[in-house]
């Protein structure tokens, strides 16, 4: 690999789109790079490896606002501070995502009791509604999920 690489370069060895590149540079997820007397983007080996370290924390679901102070880390900070900071990030996630299937599973579960329901046939209501989508737990409000800025989420009723 060349010492330098130009933005098809990089994007191609990492498998970020040049445009997103671009992007990271604009919020201050990666380092802009030195530039050419033409202008043109000018890459080390190490950029190559911070974009397939956001694009794997991408595919995560970890959130870029922390991925911008965590990338600020390796960029000028001390790396040994960026494992536990990546911890805390995954942690939430990993909270995040418990959640979400959790919700999905009580979701799957109303949905095969309506299917059961809509298999026998049920007087009609004197106001004429179908109660074929009602669920033994319609009745109870489902509480919501708020996002946080740590990129966890709570229930709020």
């Amino acid at each position: 690999m060349a010492s330098r690489l130009s933005i098809g370069q990089v994007a191609k060895a990492s498998g970020v789109a040049a445009k997103t590149i671009r992007y990271y540079e604009q919020i201050g997820v990666l380092p802009a790079p030195s530039r050419a007397t033409s202008g043109y983007r000018l890459y080390d080996p190490p950029s190559v490896e911070r974009l397939r370290f956001i694009r794997r924390a991408r595919s995560l679901g970890l959130p870029l606002q922390q991925l911008r102070t965590l990338m600020s880390t390796l960029n000028g900070g001390s790396p040994p501070a960026l494992r536990p900071r990546l911890r805390v990030l995954v942690r939430g996630q990993l909270d995040a995502v418990t959640n979400q299937i959790a919700e999905l599973e009580l979701l799957r579960q109303q949905l095969e009791q309506v299917i059961q329901r809509m298999r026998i046939p049920l007087p009609r209501r004197a106001g004429g509604a179908c109660q074929c989508l009602e669920t033994s737990s319609a009745s109870g409000r489902r509480r919501r999920r708020t996002a946080h800025p740590s990129g966890s989420l709570e229930a709020s009723p």
